[in-house]
């Protein structure tokens, strides 16, 4: 970790702080402008932490950390949309996390709030020093702003940490970057990487890199009811927008209420080509339960394990005797 600028006596990196078990709720702050009422001096850490992966997580926890030492709030600052929304909107990549997700996931980081940024042209062609000042000194009071060691901001990404950390300089606030990390022998961790392995079906390997199951979110809607007529019921999943589903295949995994409970599942991903489907959706199957009734529900769904690809079968009973084998194997990974 590189430390540059040290404010006089707000952030001191010998005193551990343990991140607590009940995390409280954050202030979210949506928009352009952010209520400065009571924040004070704030460790600051900025990113669109999409996933939030395990790189994502250990800068924020260095940025929590150092917020706790100093008796400061940590604020995290996320963009919505993407930046490649609007930087490449033909390339707009897969979203691995909703707002909503991310806002849950730095809440049980410890950080105390989330101010949700729009990503606008106008964002975009801020120079470093009008971002700093701008959005940082003027809004938020930093004493410190953590981020990765390649962070890039300002137009045409023209600002990295080494003018962070001279801009910083001139505004009474440290710049800390957190070394990219990951597994050893392997790239480092990347939403980049989540990505291509989600696409690939590959959803144990994105989980080892989030630290958790891939998620899909979304809200459950009428399909053509076949799988009740076939003793097993799923429930059909309206995806997000621009949600990243996995890869074609049938996968073991948990569907998600929103009170919390973590039902066991066989998730099927594709275009059902058995019976000549052409829509890609993603169906779960709540194992062993025929008495649910999720319709205009807002569930999750996470991903622990593909167990095989997408398949057409010649008959009925050749798509039964597999999906009493894909139950059972879901079974034998999660239920």
């Amino acid at each position: 970790m590189t430390v540059a600028g040290q404010p006089p006596g707000d952030v001191r990196q010998d005193v551990p702080v343990p991140s607590p078990s009940q995390p409280r709720p954050p202030r979210v702050w949506s928009g352009s402008q952010v209520p400065q009422r009571d924040l004070g001096r704030t460790v600051v850490t900025i990113g669109v932490f999409d996933g939030f992966h395990r790189g994502h997580q250990a800068i924020v926890t260095e940025a929590v950390r150092l917020a706790r030492a100093g008796q400061m709030s940590c604020v995290a600052i996320t963009f919505d949309p993407h930046p490649a929304a609007v930087l490449r909107p033909a390339g707009a990549v897969a979203m691995l996390a909703s707002v909503a997700r991310r806002t849950d996931l730095l809440a049980q980081a410890g950080v105390d709030a989330v101010w949700v940024l729009p990503f606008t042209t106008e964002l975009s062609q801020l120079t470093p020093e009008q971002f700093v000042h701008d959005i940082l000194v003027a809004r938020l009071h930093p004493a410190a702003v953590v981020v990765g060691e390649n962070f890039r901001f300002g137009h045409r990404a023209s600002g990295d940490v080494t003018a962070l950390a001279e801009l910083g300089a001139g505004h009474d606030f440290a710049a800390v970057a957190v070394p990219l990390a990951g597994d050893p022998g392997q790239p480092v961790w990347s939403s980049t990487r989540v990505r291509a392995a989600v696409e690939a079906g590959d959803v144990a390997g994105a989980a080892a890199i989030l630290g958790r199951p891939h998620r899909v979110e979304g809200t459950v809607v009428h399909g053509d009811h076949r799988g009740r007529d076939l003793g097993y019921p799923t429930a059909n999943l309206r995806a997000d927008p621009g949600a990243a589903l996995p890869g074609d295949g049938v996968y073991s995994g948990w569907l998600v209420r929103g009170d919390g409970q973590r039902l066991p599942a066989a998730i099927s991903v594709g275009t059902n080509p058995t019976f000549d489907g052409t829509a890609r959706r993603a169906e779960a199957y709540v194992l062993d339960r025929t008495d649910l009734d999720l319709y205009g529900e807002r569930v999750a769904l996470d991903f622990a394990d593909r167990l095989r690809p997408m398949l057409r079968f010649d008959s009925v009973p050749d798509l039964l005797a597999q999906m009493a084998q894909d139950v059972a194997a879901a079974r034998g990974q999660v239920g």
